[in-house]
């Protein structure tokens, strides 16, 4: 297998998962559908909660004490500042607003939005993404981005069938993620330290926990806005680690 096979797997199963969606949505009653994004957000309320767990890891520990917890909050809230000064939820919905109208002819509902920005964000945030993207990078093989790949099938296939076509263009946030952060594996995976991945997962975690919130529509918490808290996440341990 060649490097960036994973991500070329996930962006496969991600578009057949919606393709299957789309076939099996009209056939299925809208209980069924909105039953199942409940499960989805569930399942991804477990996995953000399964991910922040890594604040409490032995390698971040090592580099940072016992301030991991302190440190995740940093990085979400200067992301959070950050994200909001940009506007990048407002970005993210406006580009994708910006598509429905272009294809607005094809009687896509009023969930484009929603059907584009919610798999994308489930699909790219997360430690799949970022330890199998920089796995793949660092030739040590595509495992872990074809787990994350079935799940993702079967997740495309539950949000097409309730949100519609506009999960298709998850696909490509898939490969441009996950295809960028496979480059960044290739070229510069060495820089990053155990415990900054492990930062990485727990404050991805968080933001999975926020996105499992808007599924269950408890809260729609702008989680575009928090992204930027993943850049700032391994910054924030590379500084404490130098000052111990």
């Amino acid at each position: 297998m060649f490097i960036g096979f994973g991500t070329v797997a996930n962006m496969v199963t991600v578009a057949v998962g919606a393709l299957l969606g789309l076939f099996l949505g009209n056939r299925m009653p809208e209980r069924t559908r909105s039953t199942v994004t409940d499960v989805l957000g569930l399942v991804t309320i477990v996995l953000g909660v399964q991910s922040a767990l890594t604040v409490a890891s032995a390698a971040l520990t090592a580099e940072v004490g016992s301030g991991g917890v302190l440190i995740m909050l940093g990085a979400l809230l200067l992301g959070a500042l950050t994200g909001s000064a940009l506007r990048i939820e407002d970005r993210l919905e406006s580009g994708a607003e910006w598509l429905r109208r272009r294809f607005a002819g094809t009687g896509e509902a009023g969930t484009f939005v929603d059907a584009v920005v919610t798999p994308t964000l489930l699909f790219c945030v997360g430690p799949l993404t970022i330890l199998g993207s920089l796995s793949d990078g660092l030739g040590r093989g595509a495992d872990q981005l074809l787990v994350k790949s079935v799940l993702d099938g079967f997740a495309a296939m539950a949000f097409a069938s309730t949100l519609g076509w506009g999960v298709l263009f998850s696909a490509g946030a898939v490969g441009l993620v996950q295809g960028s952060l496979t480059l960044a594996g290739y070229l510069f995976g060495n820089l990053f330290t155990a415990g900054q991945i492990d930062a990485l997962s727990a404050t991805g975690g968080v933001i999975l926990i926020a996105l499992g919130l808007r599924l269950l529509r408890v809260r729609q918490i702008p989680v575009g806005d928090l992204l930027p808290a993943l850049v700032f996440a391994p910054l924030i341990v590379s500084a404490v680690s130098a000052f111990r």
